[in-house]
C-alpha cells in the first residue's frame, strides 16, 4: 500500500508545481508554469487592498515546504511566525523574483526526497502532512493565478 500511497503523491505533487495530467488542473497552470509568466515587477504588485504580493505568495509556499519538511525529519513540530512572510516580503527585484522561484523548486525537491526516503506511512500525521503540501500548494497557486487576472 506504501508503494501505491506515494506513487499518488508524486502523481499529484507534479501536477500541483510541474506537469498538469489533468487531475485538479487546467494545461499549463501549474506552479511552475504559472510562474514562469510573471514578471518580477508584476509579482511585486499587491493584490487588492489587504493582500499580498505575489512574491510573498510565492515565498509563504517555499516556507511552507520547508517547515512541513523538517518537522517530519525531526518529529519536531514546532510553532512558527506564519503571519513573518506577509509583513517582510512586499517586492522583489529581477534577481530576488528568481531567487525566490529557485527556493521554491529546491523546497519543492526536498519535500520529494522526504516522500522518496518515506518507506511508510505510520499515522494520520504524515499522511495528512503530505496531502496538507498538496492542498496547501493548490490554494496558493490558486490565490496567484486569481490575482494574475487583476494584474494583466
Amino acid at each position: 500500500q506504501t508503494e501505491h500511497f506515494t506513487k499518488a503523491l508524486y502523481g499529484l505533487l507534479d501536477e500541483a508545481f510541474d506537469n498538469v495530467h489533468g487531475i485538479f488542473l487546467d494545461p499549463g497552470t501549474s506552479m511552475f508554469e504559472t510562474l514562469a509568466t510573471i514578471s518580477a515587477a508584476e509579482a511585486s504588485i499587491p493584490v487588492g487592498g489587504k493582500c499580498a504580493t505575489l512574491a510573498a505568495q510565492v515565498k509563504h509556499v517555499a516556507f511552507y515546504l520547508d517547515v512541513l519538511e523538517k518537522s517530519v525529519r525531526t518529529q519536531q513540530f514546532e510553532p512558527q511566525d506564519w503571519g513573518k512572510i506577509w509583513r517582510e516580503t512586499t517586492s522583489a527585484t529581477p534577481e530576488e523574483w528568481e531567487t525566490l522561484k529557485t527556493q521554491l523548486r529546491a523546497s519543492y525537491d526536498r519535500l520529494k526526497a522526504l516522500i522518496h526516503d518515506t518507506t511508510e506511512w505510520p499515522s494520520e500525521r504524515e499522511i495528512g502532512g503530505a496531502i496538507a503540501a498538496i492542498v496547501h500548494t493548490a490554494y496558493h497557486l490558486g490565490e496567484i493565478r486569481q490575482a494574475l487576472c487583476c494584474i494583466k
